[in-house]
């Protein structure tokens, strides 16, 4: 048994869960509304606010996908009831990012600012405090959704291991790189 895909996945008040015929999971909130298509070898039932995710057979594959759904409905309860927050720092001279709308725009040291459209599902705004490094926020409902918007914005400038200058996500450490040393002179 999936010690992930057992557990049963409690909703919060005004959180709503419906199934359709088509094995088509809803997820309703206050934030919003998630959907997910779900395995017809995987059972999703919905009883007494909990939802419990079950498995028809031992097959490899679908003990695999028996703790992935379960995580993706837990997931998905948990963005339209609280949402997600990623919080990234641009380390470096000169960096900035300004969000205009769902337009965010990135000055990395590139001879040209990086525009960057941000799809609707996800709010940013931008942090620019004196002695601070400038910050870009992103919330979401959807979690695969943030991730992948913040990884697309990293991967623009990537920290670099020798002095740590780059897009990072906020609390990461940078495993920094001892330098040229002028040895025997």
């Amino acid at each position: 048994m999936s010690r992930i895909g057992k557990l049963p996945i409690t909703l919060p008040d005004g959180v709503q869960v419906t199934i359709s015929d088509t094995n088509l999971v809803t997820v309703k909130g206050k934030l919003g509304q998630l959907q997910q298509q779900v395995d017809p070898k995987i059972s999703v039932k919905v009883e007494n606010n909990i939802v419990t995710v079950e498995r028809h057979s031992e097959e490899r594959d679908d003990r695999a996908k028996h703790g992935l759904y379960r995580s993706l409905i837990n997931n998905m309860v948990k963005g339209v009831s609280e949402g997600y927050t990623l919080v990234q720092e641009l380390v470096g001279v000169g960096y900035k990012a300004s969000g205009n709308g769902q337009l965010l725009e990135l000055s990395l040291g590139y001879s040209h600012n990086i525009l960057m459209e941000l799809p609707d599902a996800i709010k940013v705004k931008t942090n620019a405090d004196k002695g601070k490094n400038n910050t870009i926020i992103l919330n979401s409902v959807d979690k695969q959704l943030i991730g992948q918007v913040a990884a697309k914005i990293r991967s623009f400038r990537r920290p670099e291991p020798y002095k740590g200058k780059g897009i990072r996500f906020q609390g990461e450490e940078i495993k920094k790189k001892a330098g040229k040393s002028a040895a025997g002179q």
